[in-house]
């Protein structure tokens, strides 16, 4: 087993792993967030309970309220009466002093027609001697309720003010308390949730509570705000018994909204960490090779440089004794191949130089010397879509050992019998350079594992000529090269893409 499979297994499982303890770690938040939301939920409905029942309590209380000033006004009513058949009988019926008598709590004023106080009662004695301060009562009596006709006789009419009673006032006054009480209770909510307490219109906001007090004075907010919460039901209807009915909405609290949210806030930033951490790890990693790529390189143009000197004096030294000139020509050409594959071992780890060049010429090039070096059962051919020259950036020595790195896998791939084919596509940004052999082809779940260093199907391989050629191009010419197509048994196609 290579060490690419190996970490490839190491990365499955790693992965499995992780999403295993995501998943049960996601699960078991989850699960306790909506334990604490049923929790919340629960505030916010016995809340909710509280309230209706405060408001039926408050309308209730009203009603009573109701009776107790219809019994006011029918017992004024019949004081009233009876003061006229006081005033039509010369034998007072005991039964009229009676009523007259039983009304003790209810202040009224008798006036006549002309609004002159004639009579009052159930007033204070000391404070109705002053004549300024009975007309005040009457006039709180005018706005309070209609006056009683009396008929006296003949046309004439008498009229009966009263307001209510003092037991009856302090009970208003305690189911006014009692409402502003509701109302500052729905603001001031014990279940911390976010209130608004509305008239029957649904629009006109007459309280409310946990809620920006700032964005509450927009008339756009205050109708989105509600259209949410009655949107999700939660709703509780007023009904104070005078035929309108106000409407409490409320939602879910600030907090509970943050709590369900929280596991994927959570695993968002752990993932956002690793993320980080591996590609901070990865860069290290990618440093560190490029630095054993560097070192390695500048130690072997370092040690070609002594062999590469001696056999240019050599060849000097065969020129002088006229040895054969095909001999030293040949000689020649390889020593310079020789200096070549020096200087671009020495150009790793230095930023090349890239000048405009003449991608067919360098193709063309680096074919022609690997035909001279390969049997004639491979053959190779070289087409150029555009039919015209083909200009890229490029550093020519450096691009030339990419085309013999893939011709000699293409090579071996098809066991020194086959064809090689290279395409050149012209385009407006970029040049495509596809190699295509007729070798055993490449599995596609190795199309990325081929490029990296050590990997190779050779039994006396390094495995580093694909990971070399893939550095050439991306890193020094900022192109791409990946597999474009492959099939067993078929042949492979690498594409070299170059910026232009």
């Amino acid at each position: 087993m290579s060490i690419y499979t190996q970490k490839q297994r190491w990365k499955l499982w790693l992965f499995v792993a992780a999403m295993s303890i995501i998943g049960v770690s996601l699960w078991y938040n989850i699960r306790l967030v909506d334990k604490i939301a049923a929790d919340e939920q629960g505030k916010a409905r016995l809340w909710a309970n509280a309230i209706r029942e405060k408001a039926n309590f408050i309308l209730r209380t009203d009603s009573i309220f109701q009776t107790i000033s219809v019994s006011e006004r029918k017992k004024v009513e019949l004081w009233a009466e009876a003061t006229k058949e006081l005033g039509k009988e010369t034998n007072v019926n005991p039964f009229i002093l009676e009523v007259i008598k039983t009304n003790e709590e209810v202040p009224v004023i008798l006036t006549d027609m002309k609004g002159k106080i004639t009579s009052w009662r159930n007033l204070d004695p000391v404070k109705a001697k002053d004549t300024s301060w009975l007309k005040q009562q009457l006039d709180t009596m005018r706005k309070q309720y209609p006056p009683i006709v009396i008929d006296i006789y003949a046309g004439q009419k008498d009229y009966l003010y009263y307001k209510d009673s003092k037991v009856f006032s302090s009970l208003k006054n305690v189911i006014n308390g009692l409402i502003k009480s509701f109302i500052n209770e729905v603001a001031v909510n014990s279940a911390s949730v976010p209130v608004v307490y509305t008239d029957s219109s649904m629009q006109t906001v007459i309280a409310f509570g946990n809620l920006d007090s700032v964005k509450m004075k927009s008339a756009a907010y205050r109708t989105e705000t509600i259209a949410s919460m009655r949107s999700k039901s939660n709703v509780i209807t007023v009904d104070f018994g005078n035929g309108t009915r106000n409407y409490i909405f409320y939602e879910d609290s600030f907090l509970l909204k943050q709590i369900k949210y929280y596991p994927f806030v959570q695993f968002a930033i752990i993932g956002m960490f690793l993320l980080i951490a591996y590609t901070l790890f990865s860069t290290a990693r990618k440093s560190e090779q490029n630095q054993v790529w560097v070192g390695l390189a500048k130690e072997t143009a370092h040690q070609l440089g002594t062999p590469l000197s001696s056999l240019i004096g050599w060849l000097e030294y065969m020129k002088l004794k006229g040895t054969d000139e095909e001999m030293v020509r040949e000689i020649e050409r390889d020593v310079k191949r020789f200096e070549m594959i020096t200087e671009r071992f020495s150009k790793i780890g230095s930023v090349p130089k890239l000048e405009k060049g003449d991608v067919m010429a360098a193709l063309e090039e680096s074919v022609n010397y690997i035909k001279l070096r390969t049997t004639d059962k491979v053959s190779f051919t070289l087409t150029n879509e555009s039919g015209s020259a083909v200009v890229a950036p490029m550093n020519v020595p450096l691009f030339a050992w990419v085309i013999e790195n893939l011709c000699r896998n293409a090579i071996d791939a098809m066991s020194g019998q086959g064809s090689i084919h290279i395409q050149v596509s012209d385009q407006s940004q970029f040049v495509y350079i596809d190699i295509t052999d007729s070798g055993k082809g490449i599995p596609k779940s190795k199309f990325k594992t081929v490029f990296e260093p050590g990997y190779t199907t050779k039994q006396r391989g390094w495995g580093l000529g694909l990971s070399l050629t893939k550095r050439i191009i991306e890193n020094y010419h900022d192109g791409k090269i990946f597999v474009k197509w492959s099939e067993t048994d078929k042949g492979t196609t690498f594409r070299i893409v170059l910026n232009k």
